[in-house]
C-alpha cells in the first residue's frame, strides 16, 4: 500500500518512526522502494553528491525535475517529496507555486520541500491553499550556508531555540504537513517533535524526531568526510539492498540514531 501524508500522521500518533532516504536516480529508487522505505526525498543534495558542487546553491528547477522523474519511476510505495531549489521560490508565492507545479507535474512528486521560518509562511500557505503538499525545513538549511557561515549546528542558545521553536509552530500554522529538522541539539528537537501535531523527520537532530533521513550515499559510506551524524550502512552487509535494509530496521526499532549520532 503506498504511503501518503495521513499514513505519516498515523505513524507519529502510533509512535511509528519514519524511514527517510534520499535518491537521484531509477536505480537506487528501487532499492529503497523494495527495502519499504517510507519516505524518499529527491535532495537538492544532488548538487554535492551527484554534481560534484560544494553547496546546493548551484541546482536548477530543472535538475530537480529531471531527477525527480527518474526516481518517481522506480517507485511504488514510498512518499516521494522533491527539493525546491535556491532561489525557486523566495521571491513570491507565486514563484513558488509555479517551481512546485513543475515538481509535481513533470517530476512526479507528491510534496515539495522548501528551507526557512517563518519568512517562508506566506508561500507556505499560497501553495497549501491551492493543492500542493509542503514539508519544512528548519535548523542546518544547506541553501543558507554563505548566510550561516557554513555547515554548522543550528539552535544553540535560548534565543535562538526559541525562534527555531517559534518557525516550527508558524510553518505548522501556515499548512506544512512535514517539517524536517537538520543539525539541531536533541533537546530542542525533542520540544519541537512535541509540540507539533505534524511528523518530524531529523537528520542530525536526535532520535525523538518521527523519522529520520539521511542522504542516502552517506548511508552507504561513500562521503569520505562525513558529518558526525551519519552511520555507515553498507558495512556488515554484502550488498546495497541489504545495506538500506538495515538503515530501515535501525530506524524503524530505534537504535538509529544512537547516542553518537547527534549533538547536545
Amino acid at each position: 500500500m503506498a504511503v501518503t501524508l495521513d499514513t505519516l500522521r498515523k505513524m507519529k500518533q502510533a509512535g511509528e518512526r519514519i524511514a527517510a532516504l534520499t535518491a537521484y536516480d531509477f536505480s537506487f529508487a528501487r532499492l529503497l522502494d523494495a527495502a519499504a522505505v517510507d519516505l524518499v526525498l529527491v535532495g537538492d543534495s544532488l548538487g554535492n553528491v551527484i554534481q560534484g558542487h560544494a553547496t546546493t546553491v548551484p541546482v536548477t528547477v530543472d535538475e530537480m525535475v529531471y531527477h525527480t522523474r527518474c526516481v518517481a519511476r522506480g517507485l511504488q510505495r514510498p512518499l516521494l517529496v522533491a527539493d525546491l531549489p535556491f532561489l525557486s521560490y523566495q521571491e513570491s508565492p507565486q514563484q513558488a507555486l509555479h517551481s512546485a507545479g513543475r515538481l509535481m507535474k513533470e517530476g512526479f512528486a507528491h510534496m515539495v520541500k522548501l528551507e526557512g521560518g517563518a519568512a517562508m509562511a506566506p508561500a507556505v500557505r499560497f501553495l497549501v491553499e491551492r493543492g500542493v503538499p509542503v514539508c519544512g525545513h528548519l535548523g542546518l538549511t544547506p541553501q543558507f550556508v554563505h548566510q550561516l557561515g557554513g555547515y554548522k549546528v543550528q539552535g544553540r542558545g535560548e534565543a535562538a531555540a526559541q525562534q527555531l521553536h517559534t518557525d516550527a509552530l508558524t510553518l505548522q500554522a501556515a499548512g506544512a504537513a512535514l517539517l524536517v529538522l537538520e543539525a539541531i541539539p536533541r533537546a530542542l528537537a525533542t520540544q519541537v517533535t512535541q509540540a507539533l501535531d505534524i511528523p518530524t523527520i531529523g537528520i542530525g537532530a536526535g532520535a525523538a524526531c518521527d523519522g529520520q533521513v539521511l542522504v542516502l550515499q552517506d548511508a552507504l559510506g561513500m562521503n569520505p568526510t562525513p558529518a558526525r551524524f551519519v552511520r555507515n550502512f553498507l558495512l556488515g552487509h554484502d550488498d546495497l539492498g541489504a545495506a538500506i535494509a538495515a538503515y530501515v530496521q535501525a530506524v524503524r526499532e530505534g537504535s538509529f540514531p544512537g547516542p553518537e549520532h547527534g549533538y547536545d
